[in-house]
């Protein structure tokens, strides 16, 4: 009889032990999918100042307009990567999209703000200098929540590759995230040199 209540007494440890460790597991990877959504918010918000700006600069940049629709096709391309990853933030390809067509769409803004710069009267408008206030400003918290987000799936991956966690998220399926990483080429990376 006490073999057997001991038998049961391990049995019951390992299935709270094995509860506890698939609740932490779901814990993290709710707190990542969270942390994706406060990028998501964040893009979300970037991409409503953008039409903004490039129907402000439209009046002072006419003849500029491929940049102008460069940039509006570029956030247009940013916004249905951007859904297509939000639907599912654990999917690697879809939040790869994302990444890539962020970073196409930062080049795009880029250009545009060069170009802008040839335009004194553009740069001097209120609701230019509003915008690009705003834009920067929203910049700045997304490099926030990506910085979050990092941090959340970096739990996350620890939790379901360290052992024992390894044996309940194999078990359950619980896959690796992705973490946000930059789409650049070692090339694209290097430092810039400066000679005089």
């Amino acid at each position: 009889m006490t073999a057997v209540l001991v038998l049961l007494a391990i049995v019951a440890i390992v299935a709270f032990w094995g509860v506890g460790v698939y609740n932490r597991i779901i814990a993290l990877r709710n707190y990542f999918e969270n942390a994706f959504s406060q990028i998501d918010v964040q893009l979300k918000r970037r991409y409503d100042l953008i039409p903004n700006l490039v129907e402000t600069a439209k009046a002072y940049m006419a003849h500029e307009r491929e940049t102008l629709e460069a940039v509006i096709a570029a956030r247009n391309h940013a916004v249905d990567a951007n859904k297509k990853a939000a639907a599912g933030p654990a999917d690697a390809v879809a939040f790869k999209n994302m990444v890539i067509a962020d970073n196409a769409l930062d080049a795009t803004l880029g250009k545009f703000f060069a170009l802008s710069e040839a335009y004194p009267d553009l740069k001097a408008n209120h609701t230019m200098m509003q915008l690009s206030e705003e834009l920067s400003s929203t910049e700045n918290r997304i490099a926030f929540a990506r910085q979050g987000y990092n941090d959340s799936v970096m739990s996350y991956n620890v939790a379901i590759q360290q052992f024992p966690g390894s044996l309940i998220a194999n078990s359950f399926g619980f896959r690796r995230a992705e973490l946000l990483e930059s789409t650049e080429s070692p090339e694209e990376r290097k430092a810039i040199k400066v000679t005089f």
